[in-house]
């Protein structure tokens, strides 16, 4: 006879009908968990204030862990446990204040009856809004209904309105109508510029875009971990690589060559904040490991035939060597040190490689899509990612904070390599250093997507805006509010509000390619042309949608 032996369930905790379970996920890092301690604990004293004041208790679903310093689930473990412990029918808040794994919790949220808000504070510093926007993106592709809200201070009246409605209905929805569906049939098809893009997807679907990727699934993220069989269907297929083979071509790079590579960008004006102490410092070994990697990358695009290049550049990697930020920024750029095979042959020379940083999927597809198109129409074709990481006004207008946790193309940036400088990445993050590429970014016109599955379907979002250089005073301020370190773009997203972004985006990911205005709206036309081609589903953003 079969017999049982399972661990015993533990008491089912949140069933009291007025009680509200509050739930917060943060790194896998545990100093970067107790770094962000301190602003989660003020904004769960807000919370829990603002529920007391519609008649609610807030109920912490998981203890304060002393002996830790924080109060965070930090694995999926801990995630899995929390939820197996908790009424499935409870209302859930899960409230984000810092950069959260979304795999942690994802599973179980997938599965819970109850309704979930996922609730997020509007702040540069670590932030929460960048997190939420990543857990809903996740959830939206799980399949899981679920609300979001955000707010700076949980004291305005869209958050205290949004929490009430939640509380009352337990669903919370948003307006989004900023988002226009373009159908297959859609008259752009039969533009000039829509010829070119069908044209390009055709090739695309005949000939694949072979994404190389060292690993995937950085930092917990689902939302950028695609199905295959979504790739395989728009002509993208995976090119599964491993960080340990990256390791071992990096250690094949001469060091006569790595410091050829660090004096190249010298040379070029770029800036390297050098120290000595290399637990705390940028060192110049450091610069030239990254340079290593990048030849590496670089080799291994030429040997798998790869249209674009990523590195999961967080677990395991972070431990091994120097982040791969400048590596990725450097490869992505057209005026780049010439990297030679193993026979001395320039890989690549005069054009960029895309490279998808964080290994997102969902930024991989536009990313390449661009480059390719950008490339056919022998325009600038550097692609980068940002995190849509914070904004603010100023003087009257809302300008969104995009920074990337570490590195852009140089053509990306004011004054390109000359403007750029290298920052040590944070301890905190990264224990073998490594240096970022820093600057403001350039003003201009831009296409911006990102691209999101559902099923195996994908779907992609795409709109236009305009990136501003602002004054140094403003751009400083900006800069300490969120991390100094790291490459900052601001920009207006056309016809695109904060909250409208907040409320429909479905990645903490944008994708961004520089385009004149002279000619974004035929590459606009082409770009959407290109996507309907290989049977991924449009919506186009904002103003975008006259432009089109």
């Amino acid at each position: 006879m079969l017999k049982l032996n399972l661990p015993p369930s533990p008491a089912k905790i949140g069933t009291d009908n007025k009680q509200i379970l509050m739930v917060t996920n943060a790194d896998l890092r545990e100093p970067a968990n107790v770094t962000c301690w301190p602003v989660q604990k003020k904004f769960e004293d807000k919370l829990q204030l603002a529920l007391q004041q519609q008649g609610y208790e807030m109920k912490r679903a998981h203890p304060i862990n002393q002996t830790r310093g924080h109060g965070f689930i930090s694995s999926q473990r801990e995630g899995s446990d929390l939820f197996a412990a908790i009424d499935p029918d409870a209302p859930v808040i899960v409230l984000l204040t810092a950069w959260q794994y979304s795999h942690h919790v994802a599973p179980s949220l997938a599965n819970h009856r109850g309704p979930v808000l996922l609730l997020a504070n509007f702040d540069g510093t670590w932030p929460g809004l960048v997190g939420m926007l990543c857990l809903a993106g996740t959830l939206t592709s799980l399949g899981k209904p679920y609300s979001r809200l955000w707010s700076a201070e949980f004291d305005d009246e869209f958050f205290l309105q949004g929490l009430q409605t939640w509380l009352r209905y337990g669903s919370l929805q948003h307006q989004n109508s900023y988002l226009h569906d373009v159908p297959p049939t859609h008259p752009v098809m039969a533009t000039e510029a829509g010829a070119i893009g069908r044209k390009v997807g055709e090739y695309v679907l005949q000939h694949k875009e072979i994404l190389g990727l060292f690993d995937t699934f950085c930092m917990g993220m689902i939302n950028g971990v695609f199905p295959q069989q979504a790739l395989v269907k728009i002509g993208m297929p995976l090119e599964s690589l491993s960080q340990s083979a990256l390791l071992v071509e990096m250690a094949k790079v001469p060091k006569s060559l790595r410091q050829e590579c660090v004096s190249w960008y010298e040379q070029r004006g770029m800036t390297f904040k050098f120290g000595t102490d290399g637990t705390k410092e940028l060192t110049r070994e450091q610069v030239e490991e990254q340079c290593a990697m990048m030849i590496a990358m670089g080799r291994f695009v030429k040997r798998f035939g790869l249209s674009a290049v990523g590195v999961q550049y967080q677990q395991g990697l972070k431990d091994s060597c120097a982040a791969s930020d400048f590596a990725e920024g450097a490869i992505g750029s057209t005026e780049r040190f010439p990297i030679p095979d193993e026979n001395g042959e320039i890989i690549c020379p005069g054009q960029p490689i895309p490279c998808i940083n964080e290994v997102d999927m969902g930024t991989a597809i536009p990313q390449t899509m661009l480059w390719r198109l950008l490339s056919s129409l022998g325009l600038p074709a550097e692609t980068t990612l940002h995190d849509i990481r914070w904004g603010s006004d100023y003087q009257g207008t809302f300008y969104w904070d995009m920074e990337i946790s570490g590195a852009v193309p140089f053509e990306h940036l004011k004054g390109g390599i000359a403007g750029a400088t290298g920052y040590r990445q944070p301890a905190m993050f990264f224990p073998y250093g490594g240096s970022t590429i820093a600057g403001q970014g350039k003003a201009g016109r831009f296409i911006w997507s990102r691209a999101h599955y559902e099923g195996t379907d994908v779907i992609m979002h795409i709109g236009t805006g305009h990136a501003v250089e602002l004054p140094e005073a403003e751009f400083e301020r900006r800069r300490r509010a969120t991390n100094y370190e790291w490459p900052l773009l601001n920009c207006v997203l056309d016809g695109v509000t904060r909250d409208d972004l907040m409320a429909g985006h479905q990645s903490n990911h944008v994708t961004i390619a520089y385009v004149d205005q002279a000619k974004l709206q035929s590459v606009l036309q082409a770009f959407v042309a290109q996507c309907l081609t290989q049977g991924i589903q449009v919506k186009v953003a904002g103003d975008a949608a006259s432009v089109l």
